[in-house]
């Protein structure tokens, strides 16, 4: 890896885990520069080209950039079915289309498992680039869209539809998904994000933590377990013991950062360690704009909610979980 101080243009790297990186072009203009893929959350084709292609556009949206083009990451098994593939290459393109993202080509790949994704590439102004450090005490976090979507994949991989959760559950899950988070990135850069991530495969728990590291001024976030907007069904899932290795390996590298004021049900705890797939943004902003954000947010048919406030950090875990 090149020294930074040799990449005086690279604006956003390694150094903290960001979401995407970004490279100046010149004083009015930045690439972000993003590569995400998946493994098929259910038996649809197209709805999984959907959801990896939201999922993949997500990370510039979480850095305030706007994607422009991308290139097609397929991880495919040699029996797969060429209409399958079809398929899901057909599901990517509508999501494409939609969000005004050109699609420039891709690069297959034989693999065991079946992988699918993008690389994506966007603008973004370097005054306004969002990092996922830099909340400040007593800005207010706001979440996009609702949590539950590891646990309805598991639950869809169990084919628990019609008996832990209901086919209109699993739809409203499936559309979430597919829903890319252009929508609220649009909103809210009419307002001062202080820090910004989207919320996938490390839990809210692992990207909330993630918005504590590396910041100049040590800070708790504060986040009220009430207040978390959740997939219906999603909750009847986790009591009914629907789990997945990446909620059990979160909880395993989390827990120990992490204060619980009060008592979480088994399922609540579930919920926060669960691992989203095309999850919402988690953005921390100033407490004077936030319900206007919030008002904004839903008036665009985002299911966003206020979920919690920054805190300094004086001791303790960097973040605390109200129940």
């Amino acid at each position: 890896m090149w020294p930074r101080e040799k990449q005086p243009d690279v604006l956003v790297g390694l150094e903290t885990g960001d979401d995407a990186g970004v490279v100046r072009i010149d004083a009015a203009h930045a690439l972000v520069t993003t590569a995400d893929f998946i493994t098929p959350p259910f038996d649809d084709p197209q709805g999984y080209g959907r959801i990896a292609a939201a999922n993949s556009l997500s990370d510039v949206y979480a850095m305030g950039g706007t994607p422009l083009c991308a290139l097609n990451l397929c991880l495919f098994p040699r029996e797969l079915d060429p209409e399958v593939a079809r398929e899901i290459l057909a599901g990517a393109r509508a999501v494409l289309d939609e969000a005004g993202v050109a699609l420039v080509g891709g690069h297959t790949v034989h693999a065991q498992e079946l992988f699918f994704g993008l690389s994506v590439t966007g603008l973004v102004t370097p005054q306004r680039i969002w990092r996922n450090i830099g909340a400040q005490p007593e800005d207010v976090l706001l979440l996009t869209k609702p949590l539950g979507t590891g646990l309805f994949v598991s639950g869809m991989r169990r084919r628990l539809c019609g008996s832990v959760f209901s086919a209109s559950e699993q739809a409203a899950c499936v559309a979430g998904m597919s829903a890319t988070n252009a929508r609220a990135a649009a909103v809210l850069a009419g307002f001062d994000v202080h820090a910004a991530t989207d919320v996938t495969g490390f839990g809210l728990v692992g990207h909330a933590l993630g918005m504590t590291r590396g910041t100049t001024q040590p800070v708790q976030l504060c986040i009220d377990i009430a207040r978390l907007p959740t997939y219906d069904g999603a909750l009847a899932l986790a009591a009914a013991g629907v789990t997945c290795g990446g909620a059990k390996n979160n909880r395993s590298a989390y827990r120990a950062q992490l204060a619980i004021t009060g008592t979480l049900s088994a399922a609540q705890d579930e919920l926060i360690f669960d691992p989203q797939t095309s999850g919402g943004l988690l953005v921390a902003l100033p407490q004077a704009q936030a319900d206007a954000a919030h008002h904004a947010l839903r008036q665009a048919g985002c299911a966003a909610q206020i979920i919690g406030h920054v805190e300094p950090r004086c001791d303790g875990p960097p973040l605390r979980i109200q129940a």
